[in-house]
């Protein structure tokens, strides 16, 4: 009786030990709400960051620049820091970081100040967006794995959805400062949250293997900085600076890759690469970000000067994307669980090739449905890759490589939109009648706006096209082996 009544309070003991996933996921959900929001509500505030600081254009758009480079340059260390130490400490320890840089952008009394703490705010979101997916394999079951990253995918929808028009509000209400101390009670919950839910005990590098890879950290941060400024600098018209900045950044991807071979504890494990599953879908992850990132530069011009929308119904109907992305992301980790990560994949990449080969006709005719159908039906087929793909990669990860594989996860999607701003933008630029001169004196015509639009998502279909011949490679890979990633 004593040995019951004793094993029944050492059950009570460990199940109290036990995070609820539930709130485990809550927390997680989040940290994905955070640093999404981060990066979208910070444009909006441009204008009043000029008039504040009486800067120009190009010296405030660093407060937006410094932000999304810091988590590009420091997502993949980020991952692998997480591996050796813990990934609960580390994401703790990324909240906390953000949500203080956040106090300091608020009440940053001069622009260099601020556009400082954007880059710490950044790495401290570099830490949550690595960590959250990597955490995902931890608080639930394998089986449920597709609908938890389809709430990832929903909370970062939101977060971008969210931003403009939150932003918009609080600086008409209470000034520029309000968008970045706004994140401090939320940063505060999520913090709360996440150290009473998510699990201990993951450290996952043993003790006589550890050692951080300074050198490797430090030549995959310069050239992934140098290739980021190339896209950056110029707003899209490359010039002598640019090439030189893309010459250094396949130097130093190189001398990384060098560096990697040689290490004793490597950054990243090359071998992985061998692995067609991991290396389709961080290929399939990138082109699809620049296929989507051409949505978000190209389609404002198209509505404006192709439609003749005024700039409230520019806005309005631009959040159709990100909210269907954001409803169809919950649906879509259900679709993978049940039908399997691998068929959702291919079928989200049909379904983002028809919809981007929809706007590649641009009948203005139609007026806005000719925009709201096919933008409908590509976010649907984007936000059904992009959580299958999260969910079949992630699934399928050993414990000592999470945080780095989901750091490359989220570097190859940030690489893509990056590059997508560029190119795409300056695709639809030179397909335009009078090219980027026109756009930049609005005086851009229906016709011509209708022309770039075309030719712009005539390539984006061709990437989503690639995008799902290397899904449908990796799917019949799969069908013959499932390895998993050491």
């Amino acid at each position: 009786m004593a040995v019951t009544e004793q094993h029944r309070n050492e059950h009570a003991s460990v199940a109290q030990k036990i995070p609820s996933a539930g709130w485990a996921l809550a927390s997680l959900s989040l940290a994905t709400l955070l640093s999404s929001l981060g990066t979208s509500i910070a444009s909006v505030g441009l204008p009043a960051l000029m008039q504040a600081f009486d800067a120009s254009f190009q010296q405030v758009q660093w407060v937006v620049i410094a932000y999304l480079l810091a988590i590009t340059i420091l997502i993949v260390s980020a991952g692998r820091l997480a591996d050796m130490l813990g990934r609960r400490p580390l994401l703790l320890f990324g909240i906390a970081l953000f949500t203080s840089a956040s106090v300091l952008c608020g009440l940053s009394p001069a622009l260099w100040l601020l556009i400082a703490a954007r880059a710490v705010q950044g790495l401290g979101a570099a830490l949550m967006m690595a960590l959250t997916l990597a955490l995902v394999a931890e608080t639930v079951s394998k089986a449920r794995t597709g609908s938890a990253m389809g709430l990832l995918g929903a909370m970062s929808a939101i977060g971008t959805t969210l931003g403009p028009s939150m932003g918009g509000l609080l600086i008409a209400a209470l000034g520029w400062r309000s968008i970045f101390l706004v994140n401090v009670p939320l940063g505060i919950l999520t913090f709360a949250m996440a150290w009473r839910a998510l699990p201990t005990g993951n450290r996952t590098v043993r003790t006589g293997q550890a050692g951080f890879d300074g050198l490797g950290t430090g030549l995959l941060a310069l050239a992934l900085a140098a290739y980021a400024l190339a896209m950056t600098l110029g707003r899209g018209s490359f010039g002598p600076i640019n090439i030189g900045l893309l010459v250094a950044a396949g130097i130093g991807i190189f001398l990384f890759a060098t560096a990697q071979r040689m290490a004793k504890n490597p950054l990243v494990e090359l071998s992985a690469f061998r692995d067609l599953s991991l290396s389709t879908s961080l290929a399939m992850n990138l082109i699809v970000g620049t296929v989507m990132m051409a949505t978000l530069v190209v389609a404002p011009f198209y509505l404006s000067r192709g439609l003749g929308l005024d700039a409230a119904n520019v806005g309005l109907v631009l959040s159709t994307g990100p909210l269907v992305s954001a409803l169809s992301a919950l649906l879509a980790g259900r679709l993978a669980d049940r039908f399997g990560a691998k068929r959702m994949m291919v079928a989200g990449l049909l379904g983002l090739a028809t919809g981007t080969f929809l706007l590649s006709l641009a009948i203005t005719t139609l007026g806005i449905v000719s925009y709201v159908v096919p933008i409908t039906v590509t976010c649907f087929g984007y936000a059904l890759f992009q959580t299958a793909n999260n969910a079949a990669v992630m699934s399928s990860v050993g414990g000592g490589q999470r945080g780095v594989i989901s750091g490359l996860l989220n570097l190859s999607r940030n690489l893509g939109l990056i590059t997508g701003a560029s190119v795409m933008g300056a695709i639809f630029a030179a397909a335009s009648a009078g090219g980027r001169e026109a756009i930049g004196q609005g005086m851009l015509t229906s016709a011509a706006a209708a022309g770039g639009m075309q030719v712009t998502f005539q390539t984006a279909t061709a990437l989503a096209v690639a995008a799902l011949v290397l899904a449908l490679v990796s799917a019949r890979a799969a069908g013959r082996a499932a390895p998993e990633i050491p």
